[in-house]
This record gives structure tokens, C-alpha cells and sequence, in this order.
């Protein structure tokens, strides 16, 4: 069961992270107009490193969006700002009827 559509009224942008080259991180094509809820609340969450950083914004989304912005992609949020993803999780419970959605911590 995915998270209701209702629950989701921003929109944001994903430059999903391609990998670095000899000229730095390269970025595939930007997916538009992606649905989300997103939360501008603070707080310390790790990296892929497992070192503890401050996170400005956490977007929950569907849960295709895991496949589509993995961590060092650049999301643009509704009030125009662009941030890197630190970390993305996928919530799922399968068997349970409950919603499944993603959650993506950023810069």
C-alpha cells in the first residue's frame, strides 16, 4: 500500500548522483514535479560514513523515489533551494496494510 497522494502537496526536483568524474559529481537528467511531503525541522542524522550530520529538511515521498535519488543527489524543494541527500531510507511493512513511502534526509 503506498502513502495516500493526499498526504504528498509539494512538488520538488531530483538530480539523481551518477557518480564522481575527473571534472567532479555528474548528475543524470533531473526528474520533475515529484510528489512529497517535506518537513524544514533540524536534526542529526548519520551519513553513509556514520558520521553524525545536521540535516535542514526531510522529504517523504513514494516509495519509487528510493530507486531514483540515491545518497549525493540534488533535490530542489518547493522554495526554489537546492540540497544534497545525505541519506534515503525506503519504509515498507510488507503484509501489514500499512503505507509504504521514502524518506530522504538532506543538507
Amino acid at each position: 500500500m503506498r502513502l495516500p497522494r493526499w498526504l504528498l502537496p509539494h512538488r520538488i526536483s531530483v538530480k539523481p548522483y551518477a557518480g564522481d568524474s575527473a571534472y567532479g559529481r555528474t548528475y543524470g537528467p533531473p526528474v520533475e514535479g515529484v510528489r512529497a511531503l517535506v518537513d524544514l525541522r533540524i536534526r542529526v542524522v548519520r551519513n553513509r560514513e556514520g558520521r553524525e550530520v545536521t540535516s535542514t529538511a526531510t522529504v517523504y515521498a513514494e516509495p519509487d523515489l528510493a530507486a531514483q535519488c540515491p545518497p549525493e543527489s540534488l533535490l530542489t524543494l518547493p522554495d526554489g533551494r537546492i540540497t544534497t541527500v545525505i541519506t534515503v531510507a525506503p519504509h515498507t511493512a510488507p503484509g501489514m496494510g500499512l503505507p509504504e513511502c521514502t524518506e530522504v534526509a538532506c543538507e
